[in-house]
């Protein structure tokens, strides 16, 4: 909670689900200055949960707020989710079951930050028709290695 206070500048809307843990650590960085909000998914009783990959049925979603005001329609883990679900396909090193782990610390961070490099600067995305950098104005063309890599700065425009 303390990187993320470190990176934003003004008060925002946060959604966590509702593991206990998140909320003494959000409440002791953000005090009141932030619209907190959680949400629990309660999953049907299945007998077979524990032999397969993926979670039981939503049966019901229960959402609090925690502190501030935050909308209640924007209470919401499923864009992190997404995310996370982009990050494993993309990458082997998060796919479970799998022998493409990082065995450094260091080495996992470098390809989560190469992925992000290349998921928001390189990637064109079918829905933006643009990179998520040209679409935010943070550049106005699609980035390469070399751009990464400081060797050079093309300008291959999108149109």
């Amino acid at each position: 909670m303390r990187d993320l206070a470190f990176r934003v500048s003004d008060r925002f809307q946060l959604s966590t689900d509702a593991f206990t843990g998140y909320f003494d650590a959000v409440d002791s960085v953000f005090g009141s200055d932030i619209d907190y909000g959680t949400i629990h998914k309660n999953y049907a009783d299945d007998i077979y949960g524990q032999k397969r990959y993926s979670p039981p049925n939503v049966v019901s979603i229960s959402m609090a707020v925690r502190s501030g005001y935050p909308q209640r329609r924007r209470i919401s883990t499923s864009h992190v989710e997404r995310q996370n679900l982009t990050m494993r396909m993309n990458m082997r090193r998060l796919t479970r079951l799998t022998n493409a782990f990082s065995k450094k610390l260091t080495n996992l961070q470098m390809a989560i930050a190469l992925h992000f490099y290349h998921y928001n600067f390189c990637r064109i995305h079918q829905t933006l028709r643009v990179t998520p950098a040209i679409e935010a104005k943070i550049t106005n063309c699609v980035w390469g290695w070399g751009e990464l890599l400081g060797l050079k700065i093309t300008q291959r425009r999108v149109a």
